[in-house]
């Protein structure tokens, strides 16, 4: 009985992709794909002309200084941004609203790269009034991550927006080997979620936690978020996309975040 059923199954999955999708399928054998033997994961999937490198800092912070924490934040990346000795900016700072309570996700670019990246830190170990700044967060916080990432070339460039808006970054760890694979996909996939302007960008991961990918998505609320998710289905070549990615990953996760004052993503 079991087999029979497994049988009936594949014959329907077969059936549904060979009528849905084969006019997507046969496209795809002729979009170009990058082959992971010439060359590094990250220069065939991350814009290689911009040297932009950006980090991404998870802060869990203790429920009663969430506030004090959000000022203290606002005051240094203001002053970070005013000054321009400093090759770094914010690109986006947030509050998670659903997911891990109490956290706050912060979002760097380093134009010029590691290099950029290297002077920044050199400079803030050397300025006392950042390490007395760095001396009172660790009083407001529980722990801290962070990952160095490369932003992918088919992903749109996270610019200023004026909001208002709720964010969501979907985070996926990947199978080792996979990200080949799953950037060939999300090239071609892109372009079904780009009528609301929702895509806001798409980062993997570097140092830290590897085989990682964070996407991330702008929308009104949590009710367009479901209309704007829902219409992907409506178009033709989202399920194949789908299809072909879920068996890439090996867990997922969604943060519903709301920008903070000075985030330049509102």
């Amino acid at each position: 009985m079991n087999f029979v059923l497994h049988n009936c199954c594949l014959s329907f999955m077969c059936r549904r992709f060979s009528e849905s999708g084969e006019k997507g399928w046969f496209r795809s054998l002729f979009v170009h794909k990058v082959d992971a033997r010439k060359d590094a994961h990250s220069n065939l999937l991350s814009k290689t002309e911009t040297s932009s490198l950006f980090k991404m800092q998870f802060h869990n912070v203790k429920p009663e200084c969430l506030d004090a924490y959000n000022k203290l934040e606002v005051e240094v990346q203001n002053k970070l941004h005013r000054d321009q000795d400093y090759p770094c900016e914010v690109v986006g700072s947030w509050n998670t609203w659903y997911g891990e309570q109490d956290q706050a996700v912060h979002l760097w670019r380093y134009r010029g790269g590691y290099p950029a990246l290297t002077e920044c830190l050199d400079k803030l170990n050397n300025n006392k009034e950042y390490k007395e700044f760095r001396q009172e967060r660790a009083k407001m916080l529980i722990s801290r991550q962070n990952q160095l990432l490369l932003e992918f070339s088919f992903w749109n460039e996270p610019l200023p927006r004026p909001g208002p808006s709720i964010y969501e970054m979907r985070s996926y760890r990947l199978k080792p080997g996979t990200m080949i694979e799953w950037g060939n996909h999300w090239a071609r996939a892109i372009k079904y979620r780009q009528e609301n302007n929702e895509a806001v960008g798409g980062f993997f991961s570097q140092i830290g936690d590897l085989y990682v990918v964070h996407h991330l998505w702008a929308y009104k609320d949590l009710q367009s978020r479901e209309e704007t998710r829902n219409s992907a289905w409506l178009k033709e070549g989202w399920d194949s996309t789908v299809y072909y990615t879920v068996p890439l990953i090996r867990s997922m996760e969604s943060r519903i975040m709301i920008p903070t004052q000075s985030s330049p993503l509102q």
